[in-house]
């Protein structure tokens, strides 16, 4: 069976080459070639010995998801299609700013939590990526962004916020960012490294303990009554032990604060009442909150909160003290805006078949 070493961090690289009887420097040599200069063809990997590459032509090989579709936005977000096999693929968001150029990474083909207003969601759950499928995200779009090792990172920062629930998918999501952060791969800064959750609470321990990075966690209701129904993965980890699970996570974490994603649903989440309830829920946890205006897709039955809404609720957290941003719209021509990552997905959980949407505005109030 041939190896994909794009499956290996460099402890697992490291191991690989010793079940070989090579030196454990080899894996650091490897892992360069690999991560920082996008290599894939190892006769290219002129400072390995020659016996050496011809052992690995034969053992291993250097694959990441192919790209199916590359498309461009008017903004200049760029949006990637990777074929994970099966019938199944995912997508993968490059969005350039003047200070920093952000990828959003999928780390399962759909996602199994059904949040209420998520098109990813709607389509079900196959199965997690694996860590060659998760950095070769990176990899890739390294590659086609036409990155220079010795010039500037184009990819800056890196979030974990496209298809699925990266703590679903525990192992190989650690694994991966601990590629991210390796000086010999992508040596990334914990604090530009972004997980996102819905709120396992035992994963985002485990998390802290293991490879803390930056943390965003997908609230988007202020008490359990509406969240149960937005995100029901808060019928098993209601609101209480997901805060109590934040405060314990910013005692290792790179960023004193944690982030907050709230979508904006009109008449479900963004009145005045609701943005009081924040503050009282939040209080005692470092925080700030990032506001997403709701982005439609076919079949939604929610609408995105007006602008004065928004801003409405945006200046009660605010005047409270809290940094609040409102996130900007963008790739929505290319369906590549938050919520809209869809890719293709095989169902196993048979969700899909037959789904009629019925939830309501008035009945999520």
């Amino acid at each position: 069976m041939t190896i994909n070493l794009l499956d290996f961090d460099a402890a697992g690289l490291t191991a690989f080459f010793a079940s070989q009887g090579e030196k454990p420097f080899r894996a650091k040599q490897v892992l360069r070639w690999i991560h920082r200069f996008g290599q894939s063809d190892f006769e290219a990997m002129t400072d390995i010995a020659k016996s050496l590459r011809e052992k690995l032509k034969t053992l291993a090989v250097v694959a990441p998801p192919a790209i199916v579709s590359d498309k461009l936005s008017d903004d200049g977000t760029r949006k990637f299609l990777f074929d994970v096999g099966a019938g199944n693929a995912i997508e993968t968001v490059f969005i350039p700013e003047d200070d920093r150029g952000t990828l959003c990474v999928s780390t399962q083909a759909g996602c199994a939590l059904d949040c209420a207003f998520c098109s990813t969601g709607k389509q079900g759950f196959n199965r997690n990526l694996a860590v060659s499928e998760i950095i070769g995200q990176l990899w890739q779009a390294n590659r086609a962004l036409g990155a220079d090792p010795a010039g500037d990172r184009i990819i800056s920062n890196v979030v974990l916020m496209g298809m699925g629930e990266p703590l679903a998918n525990f192992e190989n999501t650690v694994t991966a960012l601990r590629l991210m952060l390796d000086d010999n791969a992508y040596g990334l800064s914990r604090r530009r490294v972004t997980v996102s959750t819905s709120g396992l609470v035992p994963a985002m321990d485990r998390l802290r303990d293991e490879c803390p990075v930056a943390l965003a966690v997908s609230l988007h209701a202020p008490n359990d009554a509406l969240r149960d129904k937005l995100v029901p993965i808060n019928q098993k980890y209601p609101l209480r032990e997901l805060m109590a699970a934040c405060v314990r996570y910013l005692e290792k974490a790179p960023r004193d604060f944690v982030t907050f994603e709230y979508v904006m649903l009109a008449g479900v989440n963004d009145s005045e009442a609701h943005a009081r309830e924040l503050l009282a829920l939040t209080r005692g946890v470092s925080c700030k909150f990032n506001l997403i205006p709701f982005n439609p897709y076919p079949g939604s039955p929610f609408e995105r909160s007006s602008a004065p809404a928004i801003r409405r609720f945006a200046e009660i957290l605010m005047n409270a003290g809290i940094v609040t941003t409102t996130r900007k719209t963008r790739g929505d021509d290319i369906d590549a805006a938050c919520g809209q990552l869809a890719g293709q997905v095989k169902d196993k959980t048979r969700r899909t078949e037959g789904r009629v949407i019925s939830i309501h505005r008035e009945k999520m109030s």
